[in-house]
């Protein structure tokens, strides 16, 4: 059975977390919960390109685009999770029978910049979904 790093499972999480890859190295390829990464991401990354090329009024784009920003924001508590984890319950959990390793300060900065990303994207997610929300509910000034 292969050694699977905590740090390399953190920053897994944090660099490709979004498409499941971090599932796909702790649990191998045939992951289900790995592979339900995949279509959030595609569908707003889907939305973000519309936006990128008809502009910010395509309601559709507003629509897709916040599915890429909660993908990452779950992908990013992920590599929060994994990085906080105690190295015994790691071991215990993915490196069943092997002699137990202890990392140092790799978890710890991506956690550090996992918390700092995470918290921008998520409160950007839901900026402009909310504010794309209230645009669309307002009646126009005209109407009145």
């Amino acid at each position: 059975m292969r050694y699977r790093s905590k740090t390399l499972a953190t920053w897994i999480a944090l660099a490709g977390g979004a498409l499941g890859l971090h599932r796909f190295y702790l649990h191998g390829l045939r992951d289900r919960v790995g592979w339900l990464y995949l279509p959030p991401a595609l569908v707003g990354l889907l939305g973000v390109l519309r936006m990128r090329s008809l502009g910010q009024d395509d309601r559709l784009a507003w629509l897709l685009a916040p599915w890429l920003g909660f993908t990452l924001s779950a992908a990013l508590l992920t590599a929060i999770v994994y990085g906080l984890t105690p190295d015994e319950r790691w071991d215990q959990r993915h490196n069943p029978g092997q002699a137990p390793r202890h990392t140092r300060w790799g978890p710890v900065l991506g956690v550090m910049l996992a918390l700092l990303l995470g918290g921008i994207v998520l409160m950007s997610t839901i900026a402009f979904s909310v504010q794309k929300l209230f645009e669309w509910l307002a009646v126009p000034l005209s109407a009145l």
